[in-house]
């Protein structure tokens, strides 16, 4: 088994545990736990220091993995997801089979499908969607790479993945769009 397996391995054994890891993904590097796990969510927003009324991204392998946590994915969402240039996170109505505190009050939830070697195959292998908040306290800058992660955020989490930690490349937080089952887009981050 290589370290790169290894790596992948001991992040899924932590999260299936309950535990909180910190992992570069699609974007830039991610808080991250079973997003189906109210006990690791609640977690996540206290390392971040975060109101939990403040809804979390899910990262998916697949589309077909979306269809399990989201029931009537609007046509237009397998457009965008397929035709996009860069990481989108679509904001889609009708969450289920998640954690309650990783669901808006509205019902909605915060869904990418990642096509980011690592983070595919770490979501591939976890089998179930992984909570992805930037790596930072709240209202702090998110962390691109991991020479940005603060020791606090570093020493707050159960894993600290070794793939991908020499970058240092500029990487964004992805476009958010809000899909409403009527059709109606509504651009949240560019």
């Amino acid at each position: 088994m290589n370290n790169y397996d290894k790596d992948i391995k001991a992040a899924v054994e932590v999260m299936r545990r309950g535990g909180v890891i910190l992992y570069p993904t699609d974007t830039v590097w991610g808080i991250g736990c079973d997003a189906t796990n109210p006990e690791a969510v609640a977690k996540v927003f206290e390392i971040k220091q975060r109101e939990d009324s403040k809804a979390l991204i899910c990262l998916v392998d697949s589309e077909a993995r979306l269809q399990r946590y989201v029931w009537n994915v609007p046509e237009v969402a397998w457009n965008l997801i397929e035709l996009a240039t860069k990481p989108v996170t679509v904001i889609l109505d009708g969450a289920a089979n998640l954690a309650p505190n990783v669901v808006a009050e509205d019902g909605s939830v915060a869904v990418r499908v990642t096509r980011e070697p690592f983070s595919k195959e770490l979501c591939y292998r976890f089998q179930k969607p992984i909570v992805s908040t930037s790596a930072n306290i709240s209202g702090q800058p998110p962390a691109s790479n991991y020479c940005d992660i603060s020791p606090e955020l570093l020493n707050a989490v159960d894993y600290v993945c070794k793939s991908r930690r020499q970058e240092k490349k500029p990487h964004t937080p992805s476009s958010i769009v809000r899909l409403k089952p009527n059709g109606e887009v509504t651009i949240i981050r560019k």
